[in-house]
């Protein structure tokens, strides 16, 4: 029983030792990648950051960059990939959890979102919907829109969030639903594609 709890107080120690290193590489990461950051952020593990563009984050920001910081399945990093010209800007408050944006164009994700593990939201196609376009180097004709999610949004784990979308102030995306249209305030939606559920208020 004695050499149990050593080997927990052991362990308890080391954990948070490595949790002070990581947290500090990831902000040497954002610096380096010219993100404007604000204050009060948490970041546990160490996130993917590809920054050629603008990245800004608010203050009172809770990243979680590894598996065991929310291990509820999915990707085990938080990765943000920002395009030259392009804007991302995560707002004050926003929760999110070992997912995948990539910016392209421009993405605001509002005050007080929760975005739960293993999400995708991209603004673009990545690649063109003709076969003689995606064998050119580059690639032309590949499609950007904008994405704004509103403030106090919460969307599932595994949900994945395409280009030109609005979600709504307060809405509720179902785990698993994969979002191609916008959606209005106070509404829950589910499903793939994401249909309306309920309204909220």
């Amino acid at each position: 029983m004695i050499l149990n709890n050593k080997v927990r107080t052991l362990f308890k120690f080391l954990n948070n030792s490595l949790e002070k290193i990581e947290s500090i590489v990831a902000f040497l990461i954002f610096k380096l990648n010219g993100a404007k950051i604000g204050k009060n952020i948490i970041i546990r593990g160490i996130p993917y950051v590809w920054n050629k563009g603008y990245l800004e984050i608010g203050d009172n920001v809770v990243i979680n960059a590894k598996y065991l910081a929310n291990p509820i399945g999915g990707s085990g990093v938080l990765s943000l990939l920002v395009k030259k010209g392009a804007r991302l800007i995560i707002d004050d408050g926003v929760g999110i959890s070992n997912s995948a944006i990539v910016c392209w164009n421009n993405i605001y994700i509002g005050k007080n979102v929760k975005i739960g593990g293993n999400c995708q939201i991209y603004d673009t196609d990545f690649h063109s919907l003709h076969l003689n376009e995606r064998l050119l180097t580059p690639e032309p004709g590949i499609k950007t829109l904008p994405i704004r999610i509103g403030d106090g949004a919460f969307i599932g784990a595994n949900v994945i969030i395409l280009k030109g979308v609005i979600i709504g102030n307060e809405s509720v995306i179902g785990a698993g639903a994969v979002v191609t249209e916008n959606i209005p305030d106070f509404e829950v939606w589910a499903g793939n594609p994401a249909t309306f559920i309920k309204k909220l208020k």
